[in-house]
């Protein structure tokens, strides 16, 4: 493992998280945006993003992703490694058909599946060819790695968060996903203060939102591109204070959702 860069209470590790994940503390949360499986990186199932490090931001073209899909084998080592350091929640996107397998691999390292939630994607692209609907959505698996009842801050609000994928600033990685969906996750399943760990951060949302929200922050990623990236955005994050790091602490959680939501 080389040498994190640390960037305020943000650690940040440039390789393979089955390298790095085994050497790492425990956390409070893991909030991940890992590759989908094999057949969600296909022409027929994926429209590449044109992203500013190769090209406009807004250009969508049809291309194979240029990460490998996710295995049986790298889902298992995460969860196993959730189940075993993680304290609290762990979220992973994923397609909607691999919940069962996400669901499947925490359950046998003795983690306790609670919901399959959902990213609706208002602006999400239509099916061209007409041949069935689009995909106007993603799936989440959410996991209960600590002891005792599970506990997040939403109360009785549905595991469906809608977004629009262009809300939040131009794109830098090729599923990004938008910085107010990753600030509504990460406030609702962690607390001021905790330490909440993605170990595939591409270009660092995860990482974005911990900074906005008061969090500390564990990034992995082994693409040194978007590793480089995901530095840049956290520093400019640091470098543009966020007054919701104070009001958290003197505003109830719906009060806070509602401002959240807000800034789409």
């Amino acid at each position: 493992m080389g040498t994190p860069v640390i960037i305020g209470d943000c650690t940040l590790y440039l390789g393979d998280c089955r390298e790095i994940l085994p050497l790492l503390p425990k956390v409070d949360a893991v909030v991940t945006d890992p590759p989908f499986e094999k057949e969600a990186h296909t022409m027929g199932r994926r429209v590449k993003r044109g992203v500013s490090r190769g090209g406009p931001s807004d250009v969508m073209v049809p291309e194979i992703l240029s990460f490998p899909p996710i295995t049986s084998d790298l889902r298992d080592f995460v969860a196993g490694w959730c189940s075993d350091k993680c304290g609290g929640w762990a979220l992973a996107f994923c397609q909607a058909e691999a919940i069962s397998d996400w669901r499947s691999s925490f359950e046998s390292h003795g983690s306790k599946f609670k919901r399959s939630m959902i990213w609706v994607k208002p602006d999400g692209m239509p099916q061209y060819n007409g041949q069935m609907p689009g995909m106007g959505y993603e799936s989440i698996a959410a996991v209960w790695c600590g002891n005792g009842q599970s506990r997040w801050n939403g109360g009785g609000k549905h595991g469906v968060f809608t977004h629009c994928k262009n809300s939040g600033g131009k794109h830098q990685h090729e599923t990004q996903k938008p910085i107010p969906l990753m600030r509504e996750l990460v406030f609702l399943f962690s607390d001021a203060g905790q330490t909440i760990l993605d170990p595939f951060m591409g270009s660092g949302t995860t990482g974005v939102a911990c900074v906005k929200l008061g969090r500390k922050f564990i990034g992995i990623e082994i693409d040194p591109g978007y590793f480089e990236t995901a530095c840049k955005r956290i520093e400019a994050a640091y470098a543009q204070p966020d007054f919701f790091v104070e009001a958290e602490k003197k505003k109830p959680a719906e009060q806070m959702l509602l401002e959240i939501n807000h800034d789409r």
